[in-house]
C-alpha cells in the first residue's frame, strides 16, 4: 500500500496489527471467532481480512496489489535499508524494475543523485544487493575475475602447475564457477589443506571424467566454496595427463564433440594436440563449438583484438549528467593509461533521471571542452551525446543540435517493455536517422537482471551496413551488449564494432577489458573494431562521417522539396 501511495494511515494500521498477531503465542487458525474479535488493536476491517485468510488462503486486496507491482520491485523491498516509500520513488522516477536494475542505477551514479538518498546510501544498497545476487548461484564475469586471480595466486604457492580452465578460461560473460587444473602429487592433502583457508567451506575430493574423442579421462577432483560464497573446481589429474586434461576441460562440450575423430589427445600440449587433426591452434576464447573447427582446418581463424589495441574511450559520462568525475579528470585518467583520445557522450535532454543536458548545457559543455582541448593537447576530447531513441524512433533533439556533435550515439533507455517487432522498427529509424553515428547497446540488457528486449539482428546489421552506423559493444560487465554471438554476422556485413566502457568514473574506464575479452569470443580482430583507429584515423572517421550526414540531409530536404 505503501508502495502505492495508498492512505497510510491504512498501511500503518495494517503493520501495527501485523507486529501484535505475529507476538501470539496461539495460531490464528486454532481461535475461534470470538477470540479473534477480543483481540487488542486489531479493528473489524483487519478482523474481516484476517477470516479471508483463513478461508481462502489468501487476500484479495493484496492480490490486487501485487497484479499492478512487477515481482522485481516486490524484490526490492528485500533490500535491507529500503523502505516501501523509497522503493516506491526508485520504480517511479528511475523506472527500476529489478535487483539487476538498481545495481546498475547505482554504479551510474544515479541513486546518489535522487532526492533523499546520496552517496552513503548508494554504497549501502551496492552492498545488500550483491549479497542477494550472491546467493543465485550465476555471477558475472567480473565478479569471479579478481577472486580468480587470487585463488590461483594462493595455489601456485602449494601446487607445481596451475592453469585456469572452463567457462572462466572461455571468458565467458556469465558463469557459475572457477576451476583450474593443477598440478600436485596428493589431492587429498591439497584438499586437507584449503579446507583450513579462512573462509573456505564445502570442500571435498571426488573422480570426475571427461567424455571426448578419445574416450573418457579421469582425475581427482576438489570442490569448494570460497569466503564470498563462490564455488570453484580443481582437476588434479596425473602429471602425465596434465595437457589432456587441461586441453579437455577448457572446451565447450560443443567444441569437443566437433572435433575430428583422428584427433589424438595424448599427442602433447594443446598445439601438438589441434596439429594432430591437421588444425590450428584456437584462442580458449573460441572453443564454444560455432564455426571455429571449420576455420582452423583452412587456417582462417581471426586474430583477435588485443587490448593494447585500443587507441580511445568511446562513450563516456561526466559530471554534466551522471557521471562523478569531471572532463578534465577523465581525460587525464585516459591519457594515464595511453589512450589517445576520449568521447564525452553524456545523457541528452530526455534521461532526466541522469541529469540530461539541455540545449543549453550542450553549448556550455562544448566550451568547456574546446578550453581543455587547447589545455591537453595533442591529446583531444570529441563531443558527443548519448541520445535517447523516443518511442517513434525519433532523437531527442532537434537535427541543428545534433549536428553540432562529432558523434551522436542513439540509445534506448525508457520504454523497454516491447515485442520484436516494435523494437525493430523502433532502432531501425533510429539508425536511418543521419545524425546516429554508434547504435548503443542495442538490446538494453542487463546480465543476470533484464534480458532486453529481442531484436531482428540480421535487419538491424544489414540497416547498420546501409547507413554506415557503428555498433556498440558496451564494455561494462553488466551489460555487454551487442552480445558477442552476433559480432561474426557484423564482420561478415562490413560493421564496425566500438568497444566502449560507458564510464561513468574513471575506474569505469578500466571496463575497456571485460568488452575486449567479449569481443574476442565473437572472433573480432582490431580491424573491426572503430576505436582502435589512432587519433588521426578516429578524426578522419568523424570528417567522413559529417560529409555522409550532410549529403543524407541534402537529399532528404531535396526529396522533400
Amino acid at each position: 500500500m505503501e508502495l502505492h501511495g495508498e492512505n497510510s494511515f491504512k498501511a500503518k494500521s495494517y503493520e501495527g496489527a501485523a507486529f501484535r498477531l505475529k507476538r501470539l503465542e496461539r495460531p490464528l487458525a486454532e481461535m475461534s471467532e470470538q477470540e479473534r474479535a477480543a483481540l487488542p488493536g486489531v479493528g473489524q476491517a483487519i478482523q474481516a481480512k484476517i477470516a479471508e485468510l483463513l478461508e481462502h488462503g489468501h487476500l484479495a486486496a493484496l492480490d490486487e496489489l501485487l497484479e499492478k507491482t512487477p515481482a522485481g520491485v516486490v524484490d526490492l523491498l528485500r533490500i535491507k535499508g529500503l523502505g516501501a516509500k523509497k522503493v516506491g520513488t526508485i520504480w517511479r522516477d528511475l523506472e527500476v524494475e529489478s535487483l539487476g536494475e538498481l545495481l546498475y542505477a547505482c554504479r551510474e551514479n544515479r541513486l546518489a543523485l535522487l532526492k533523499g538518498f546520496g552517496e552513503k546510501t548508494q554504497a549501502q544498497v551496492m552492498e545488500n544487493i550483491e549479497f542477494l545476487q550472491s546467493q543465485s548461484g550465476l555471477f558475472h564475469y567480473a565478479q569471479l575475475e579478481p577472486l580468480a586471480k587470487n585463488l590461483g595466486l594462493a595455489l601456485e604457492a602449494v601446487c607445481g602447475r596451475v592453469e585456469q580452465c572452463g567457462a572462466l578460461r572461455r571468458r565467458a560473460i556469465v558463469l557459475d564457477t572457477i576451476e583450474f587444473v593443477v598440478e600436485h602429487p596428493k589431492p587429498l592433502a591439497l584438499a586437507e589443506l584449503l579446507g583450513q583457508s579462512k573462509g573456505v567451506t564445502e570442500v571435498q575430493v571426488q573422480r570426475a571424467e571427461t567424455e571426448s574423442k578419445g574416450g573418457s579421462e579421469a582425475c581427482d577432483c576438489i570442490t569448494g566454496r570460497l569466503a564470498e560464497g563462490i564455488p570453484f573446481t580443481l582437476y588434479v589429474p596425473d602429471p602425465k595427463a596434465f595437457e589432456r586434461c587441461w586441453f579437455e576441460r577448457s572446451a565447450s562440450v560443443e567444441h569437443r564433440k566437433a572435433l575430428p575423430p583422428n584427433i589424438d589427445l595424448k599427442a602433447g600440449d594443446e598445439q601438438a594436440i589441434y596439429a594432430s587433426a591437421g588444425l590450428s591452434w584456437i584462442d580458449p576464447e573460441l572453443r564454444e563449438g560455432r564455426s571455429e573447427i571449420e576455420l582452423a582446418a583452412k587456417n582462417k581463424l581471426p586474430t583477435l583484438i588485443l587490448l593494447s589495441d585500443i587507441r580511445g574511450a568511446v562513450h563516456n559520462h561526466s559530471t554534466w549528467s551522471d557521471g562523478t568525475a569531471s572532463i578534465e579528470a577523465m581525460a587525464r585518467a585516459c591519457m594515464a593509461i595511453g589512450l589517445e583520445y576520449l568521447v564525452i557522450s553524456d545523457h541528452s535532454r530526455t534521461a532526466v533521471y541522469a541529469g540530461g543536458l539541455s540545449i543549453e548545457r550542450v553549448e556550455a559543455q562544448a566550451r568547456e571542452i574546446d578550453a581543455l582541448n587547447e589545455h591537453l593537447a595533442p591529446f583531444r576530447i570529441f563531443k558527443s551525446i548519448e541520445s535517447d531513441i523516443l518511442a517513434d524512433g525519433s532523437l531527442d533533439y532537434p537535427d541543428e543540435v545534433l549536428a553540432r556533435f562529432d558523434l551522436v550515439i542513439a540509445s534506448v533507455h525508457s520504454g523497454l517493455k516491447m515485442d520484436k517487432s516494435r523494437a525493430t522498427q523502433r532502432l531501425l529509424k533510429a539508425i536511418q536517422n543521419p545524425y546516429t553515428s554508434i547504435l548503443g547497446h542495442p538490446s538494453g540488457r542487463l546480465l543476470l537482471s533484464r534480458p532486453g528486449y529481442e531484436l531482428d539482428y540480421p535487419l538491424i546489421i544489414q540497416a547498420c551496413a546501409e547507413n554506415g552506423v557503428v555498433i556498440e559493444l558496451n564494455a561494462n560487465p553488466w551489460r555487454l551488449d551487442m552480445d558477442w554471438t552476433w559480432i561474426e554476422h557484423a564482420r561478415n556485413a562490413g560493421v564496425l564494432i566500438s568497444i566502449n566502457p560507458d564510464a561513468h568514473s574513471t575506474d569505469g574506464l578500466h571496463d575497456i577489458h571485460y568488452g575486449v575479452l567479449a569481443a574476442r569470443k565473437g572472433g573480432a580482430e582490431s580491424k573491426d573494431v572503430l576505436n582502435t583507429s589512432n587519433l588521426e584515423e578516429f578524426s578522419a572517421w568523424i570528417t567522413q562521417q559529417r560529409m555522409s550526414r550532410l549529403e543524407l540531409a541534402n537529399n532528404t530536404s531535396s526529396q522533400s522539396l
